[in-house]
């Protein structure tokens, strides 16, 4: 029964990483600037384009969700899912339970920080991608331990439905484990 509900609750909090609802059948990157670049969720990122020269003060901006209360977290990540343009390029901090589902028909497998609302009763994973060979389990926290992930802010179009993530990062647990 235990296992069932885990089981249930990861799959409902993963499901969350499908709310960047898009129409776009583009399996590329949409930014400010007019780059493609793209990223796979499975654990490697391809090299975003050099825009350094392009980069404004907006695309360096942190937005540190850490530093928010329960309900302007939920508030900014929602319009980060809707309005993934204005973000693209930023620094990113959230904090939040570890999640990890696998695609059985892809093998796809998707890693995510899970940002709860201000009653707890809805989820909003932001997925990661750790640069460089990664293997699940061994190189990730256990599902569920808290942790804060930095890193960049990024989306990229699959099957017609838009996804956020986070390039680059940096994941801390509170034991200050760090995994890059």
């Amino acid at each position: 029964m235990k296992i069932t509900a885990v089981a249930a609750l990861i799959a409902a909090s993963l499901f969350c990483l499908t709310s960047c609802g898009s129409t776009s059948s583009s399996d590329t990157t949409s930014s400010p600037n007019n780059n493609n670049n793209t990223a796979s969720h499975a654990g490697t990122a391809a090299a975003p384009a050099d825009t350094s020269s392009e980069n404004t003060a907006d695309e360096t901006e942190i937005i540190d969700l850490t530093a928010m209360d329960s309900s302007m977290v939920y508030a900014q990540v929602f319009d980060m899912v809707n309005s993934p343009d204005d973000y693209v390029g930023k620094t990113v901090i959230a904090k939040g339970p570890f999640s990890y589902y696998k695609d059985e028909v892809s093998g796809n497998e998707y890693f995510a920080v899970l940002i709860s609302d201000a009653t707890a009763c809805c989820s909003q994973g932001l997925e990661f991608v750790l640069d460089g060979e990664h293997s699940y389990p061994e190189d990730y926290p256990e599902i569920g331990t808290e942790i804060t992930v930095t890193g960049e802010f990024n989306y990229y179009n699959e099957d017609y439905i838009t996804y956020c993530q986070l390039l680059h990062p940096v994941v801390e647990t509170d034991n200050k484990l760090s995994w890059s």
